[in-house]
């Protein structure tokens, strides 16, 4: 039940502290299951929080939340949105320049690669070709929150909509 009331409240700091934790367990308690968890998914991939924290917030144990990162790979989602796809890229750049300065400072007549570094350049080159020409996790992940922060002051039931699908589709992108 929800209580839509304005309260005069002029107590202390503190009780008015432990006021609005009431109010807000009270409001977390009216979450489904479903909501909580795609609460606490937003709350790991937006903001630097603990286990812990985020539980408090959400108002589940930490160990459900421990439960929801490994089974919805929380982890995966959240190193593909903080090192995005241009960074990776230029990272490998990074280590192919290393490996052909590595290659040039070796006497002349010996600078070329060995099994291994030629090994290496071709991995690293078709690393980047493939990152180059494939959209990644991280881009489908920032451009589906954008469109639902976009659609969600327009229509709020088809942005929730929308954001269970789209979790469907990363989920499946994953696997």
């Amino acid at each position: 039940m929800s209580c839509n009331c304005f309260i005069l409240f002029s107590g202390s700091q503190h009780e008015k502290r432990t006021l609005r934790k009431i109010i807000k367990e009270n409001s977390m308690a009216e979450l489904t299951s479903q909501q909580k968890k795609d609460y606490a998914r937003t709350l790991y991939l937006k903001d630097n929080l603990t286990q812990q924290e985020i539980a408090d917030k959400v108002g589940v144990s930490r160990q459900t939340i421990i439960r929801w990162m490994a089974a919805g790979q929380w982890e995966k989602l959240k190193v593909g949105i903080t090192l995005g796809r241009e960074q990776q890229i230029a990272n490998l750049h990074r280590q192919v320049m290393e490996l052909n300065n590595l290659i040039l400072s070796r006497p002349e007549g010996e600078r070329f690669a060995n099994p291994a570094e030629a090994d290496t350049l071709g991995k690293l080159a078709a690393a980047i070709k493939k990152m180059e020409t494939e959209v990644g996790i991280a881009d489908l992940v920032n451009v589906g929150m954008r469109f639902i922060e976009w659609i969600r002051p327009i229509d709020l039931d088809k942005a929730k909509e929308i954001t269970v699908l789209w979790d469907k589709f990363i989920k499946d992108n994953l696997s």
